[in-house]
């Protein structure tokens, strides 16, 4: 016997599937903006057209597995994260994301601590008296971490020089020679170095280094982490005042890409240990605010 649908049932079948789609597109765009990468970067590394992660991103393509899984391996993140229903994947992240989904949001924040506990365990307590600086680019872990390090007389350590001292060459090309997650790789290497090798140092960090969650996690349970922050306007200002003017080219575009790379950075930045806000103001009155809050965390 052959089943046949009607036509309210094709329709709410096109339905779901185009809302399914949509969604898929949609966590493909956040996974993008929270790693800081271009279209075309990723469309690069995932070996995918542009053209045709741009009808993926607006919800009109239809890739397959195998597209999906190397959009999901250039973003270094797993293929179920890019799927809006995991109830059929048989993994225990699959279950643990199907037990986060019926549970209430005034209980995910002790759930989260309960996970935290249970993966760091006594590793969670040994932060020493390393102290990182995370944040987008523009607000002002650079500054503020040199003058915390003199004031504490400890290192000033920015895993972004430390990676180009690695590797003999500059960010920018070693990410277009060898790609996103090579340099994700080196930044991990340098952290755990500078963990292994310092006791007290102040760290600043590169805006995108949220984007690796094992990374992220080593560096929050291994230091004090302190989430710069400011307001997009002021983090554009602050850039090209460092000299880099391509936002000026296309001040509109860039932006709406400095906000969409906020937004999907901004949960796992709060996860820092305390946060500094330092719009409207000057270094020295940010820098009095950073030793206040560092204190506890210094003696010894």
């Amino acid at each position: 016997m052959v089943d046949v649908l009607n036509t309210r049932e094709v329709t709410d079948l096109g339905r779901a599937d185009a809302a399914f789609a949509g969604e898929i597109g949609r966590m493909v765009r956040l996974g993008r903006a929270k790693r800081g990468m271009s279209r075309r970067q990723l469309a690069q590394e995932s070996g995918t057209s542009e053209r045709y992660l741009a009808q993926i991103e607006s919800g009109a393509g239809n890739p397959s597995v195998l597209v999906m899984r190397a959009i999901a391996d250039a973003l270094e993140i797993p293929l179920f994260e890019l799927l809006p229903h995991t109830g059929g994947l048989a993994t225990p992240y699959a279950r643990i994301i199907d037990l986060l989904g019926r549970a209430s949001p005034s209980d995910l924040s002790a759930i989260a601590d309960a996970i935290e506990r249970r993966i760091d365990g006594a590793a969670a307590t040994d932060r020493a008296r390393r102290i990182a600086l995370v944040g987008l680019r523009g607000a002002g872990k650079s500054t503020l971490g040199k003058m915390l390090a003199e004031k504490l007389g400890v290192p000033l350590i920015e895993l972004d020089r430390m990676v180009e001292q690695e590797y003999g060459a500059s960010v920018p090309l070693l990410i277009e020679m060898s790609g996103l997650a090579t340099f994700r790789r080196h930044e991990r290497a340098c952290l755990e170095r500078v963990i292994s090798e310092n006791e007290a140092a102040v760290i600043a960090t590169a805006g995108g280094i949220v984007s690796n969650p094992e990374t992220y996690g080593l560096l929050l349970r291994r230091t004090h982490a302190v989430w710069i922050s400011a307001q997009p306007e002021e983090h554009m200002s602050r850039v090209m005042k460092q000299g880099d003017f391509r936002p000026m080219a296309r001040n509109r575009e860039a932006m709406a890409d400095l906000h969409a790379i906020l937004e999907a950075r901004r949960v796992d930045y709060a996860r820092a240990e305390a946060k500094l806000d330092t719009s409207g103001a000057t270094a020295q009155q940010s820098f009095a605010k950073l030793t206040k809050l560092v204190a506890p965390w210094t003696k010894g």
